[in-house]
Formats: structure tokens, sequence, C-alpha cells
């Protein structure tokens, strides 16, 4: 069974950063694109950024780009999300999803990923 875990949310103000991480286990994601996207409320979810297999590629949408830097470790199967500057239109719950191995492809599409976490919850207050 494969299982994504989101941790790192937490309640921070205005200008702080957070580091999200996400543990896949159950099987590893070989040669598989994965990416974060986050959902407001009320809102659809919407693509935050998205990471190649060996991490040379990453694309971010541009609310991100400059403050958030989307990596990864192989070895420990872990994604991580570092969200610097952070503003309070963050405010969402996140999620890490991962493609399907062996597709290694970065896509801001969310039908393209086919495991998903159960989210984190990440609050930024003004």
């Amino acid at each position: 069974q494969v299982q994504l875990v989101e941790s790192g949310g937490g309640l921070v103000q205005a200008g702080d950063s957070l580091r999200l991480s996400c543990a896949a286990s159950g099987r590893p994601f070989t040669s598989a694109a994965m990416g974060w996207f986050r959902q407001a409320p009320g809102k659809v979810r919407v693509f935050v950024g998205t990471i190649s297999w060996f991490g040379g590629i990453t694309d971010y949408a541009d609310s991100v780009k400059g403050r958030f830097t989307i990596s990864r470790d192989n070895a420990k199967n872990t994604l991580y999300l570092q969200m610097n500057s952070l503003k309070p239109d963050d405010t969402a719950v996140y999620y890490c999803a991962a493609r399907r191995g062996g597709s290694g492809s970065i896509s801001a599409s969310p039908s393209n990923y086919n495991y998903w976490g159960q989210g984190t919850q990440v609050t930024v207050s003004s």
C-alpha cells in the first residue's frame, strides 16, 4: 500500500518560514516526479511546485516563485517544501503528490498524479 504522509505545517506570522516534509512509504517512487499542491477554504486545489526524479528540474506557481523551494531526498523517500516570506494568502491545506513510478516528467496538473497525502494545514496570520 502506497502512503504519503505530510508534516511540518502550523500557525506562523507573515514573513516567517516553514518547511514541509512528505514521507513516502509502501514502495519507492522510482523515477517518479512529485509535487506540492494546496487548497484554501472554498477553493479548488492548485499547483504549488513540482520536481523531477533526480531533482534537476523544478517548476513553481507564479505566486510562490522566489519564496518556495521544492527538493527531495530519494534515499530517504522524502519530499520537502521550504516556504519563506510567508503571506496570509499562503494559508491552505498543503498536499504532496506522486506520479506513478516511471513517470519522471514534472507536471502542474493534479490529474497527472496518482498518489496523494492527507494534507497538512498551514496558517499564516497577518
